[in-house]
């Protein structure tokens, strides 16, 4: 009979891949707490339409790239792409911008997008992300940056911020009028969807990742530019910001990110050895607004953890593994005595369910990478002792119970 197999572009996670997963996850969660966000659970299923009103209609997401089906009353449900706009609509929903001055949320989970499936890049992925709303001030901004950046810095993660600022409504519209005239000049070297983009959502052809459409561009007109006297001032004083945090950057004219909703700053974290991005956010301060909320300026950011985790090179330590070894049916009560108490006192602990002589068992001790075995026969049993062995120096002693945790392991 033919196994299954897992669906193409789902992946499982397990070993030591799910050990740098877990370190990604781990270091960021530690991060954002010391940064007082409160963590918030979101379902990983909404109306579609949440994600057509703020990631916007024309975004590859949307038009090509989202999970969408209905339910048994007809509407249109989606698994959801990205975190933001799940949050927005739970902070309106929730009526948070009666609770406090500013909210500082987190959440992390699956994230579904129906991609072509490559290195660190799945149809399920996950995110762990932090929204900061109700403030204005770079500031803010500068301190989502500050985390991205603490976040590769812990991992001893080589990576580049970049930032821009893409404007907002006052600025914006001027700006798209100069890079579609732009972009009607460098039509013939566009790829289809980017010519496609041109008119209805120019700003994407910044962000094609093809290399003509790359070379096309790269002379467009720059948003920085055409910024209104507020975003100017706005960005001058996140790069101020940055610079007084010892963050170093690189401004990037053409970073625009994908989704409709940015507004001013927007960053990216990219890694020097794959050359991808792997933490990314920005400002959005309409989109509250256009979700039903009262006006609330607010930024953020995501990081993508398989990418992270792909570029985690040191692994945290983990606690030493004491294997403990019944030697007869008889010794087994004890055995699991003698289990228990260890993990009592923290050890982690793997009980043998072979039944075999002490050469095997320590065969199988070191297959599963045990750093002590803990040996109990009829004389550890009948003593209430047992002998403990360190499988990487050979050296072997033997304890009675009391004397156990006295005794440095």
């Amino acid at each position: 009979m033919e196994e299954f197999r897992s669906v193409r572009g789902f992946h499982d996670i397990f070993g030591e891949e799910l050990e740098r997963f877990n370190a990604v996850r781990q270091t960021v969660r530690r991060i954002l707490e010391l940064y007082n966000f409160e963590e918030i659970i979101l379902p990983v299923v909404e109306y579609a339409e949440v994600f057509q009103r703020s990631i916007g209609e024309a975004t590859d997401i949307v038009q090509k790239e989202m999970f969408v089906f209905s339910d048994k009353k007809g509407r249109m449900l989606a698994l959801r792409p990205e975190g933001t706009a799940g949050v927005v609509r739970a902070f309106v929903q929730n009526r948070m911008f009666a609770l406090k001055p500013y909210t500082k949320l987190f959440y992390e989970g699956p994230m579904f997008r129906y991609e072509r499936p490559q290195a660190g890049r799945y149809r399920q992925f996950h995110q762990i992300g932090a929204e900061v709303f109700g403030s204005l001030d770079p500031l803010v901004d500068a301190e989502i940056i500050s985390i991205a950046h603490k976040v590769v810095k812990e991992l001893k993660i080589e990576a580049v911020v970049e930032v821009n600022s893409i404007g907002c409504k006052v600025c914006r519209p001027a700006y798209r009028e100069a890079l579609v005239q732009y972009l009607e000049q460098v039509a013939g070297h566009l790829c289809e969807d980017c010519i496609d983009r041109k008119d209805r959502n120019p700003l994407r052809v910044l962000d094609c990742k093809v290399p003509t459409c790359k070379s096309a561009v790269k002379d467009a007109p720059k948003m920085v530019d055409f910024l209104c006297e507020e975003c100017r001032e706005h960005y001058q004083k996140l790069l101020e910001y940055l610079n007084i945090m010892g963050i170093h950057y690189v401004e990037s004219p053409n970073l625009v990110r994908g989704l409709d909703y940015y507004t001013k700053t927007v960053f990216e974290v990219v890694s020097r050895e794959l050359g991808i991005t792997i933490i990314a956010g920005g400002r959005y301060d309409y989109l509250v607004e256009e979700m039903g909320g009262v006006p609330t300026p607010a930024v953020g950011f995501a990081v993508g953890v398989e990418r992270v985790a792909m570029l985690v090179k040191e692994l945290p330590q983990r606690q030493p593994l004491y294997m403990v070894i019944p030697l007869g049916e008889d010794t087994v009560s004890y055995a699991l005595k003698v289990c228990e108490l260890l993990r009592e006192k923290g050890k982690r602990v793997e009980l043998s369910y072979k039944r075999a002589g002490l050469k095997k068992q320590l065969e199988l001790a070191n297959k599963l990478k045990a750093d002590y075995a803990v040996i109990v026969g009829e004389d550890e049993m009948r003593e209430e002792s047992l002998s403990i062995k360190n499988l990487h120096t050979g050296e072997q002693v033997k304890l009675n119970l009391k004397e156990l945790f006295s005794h440095v392991l």
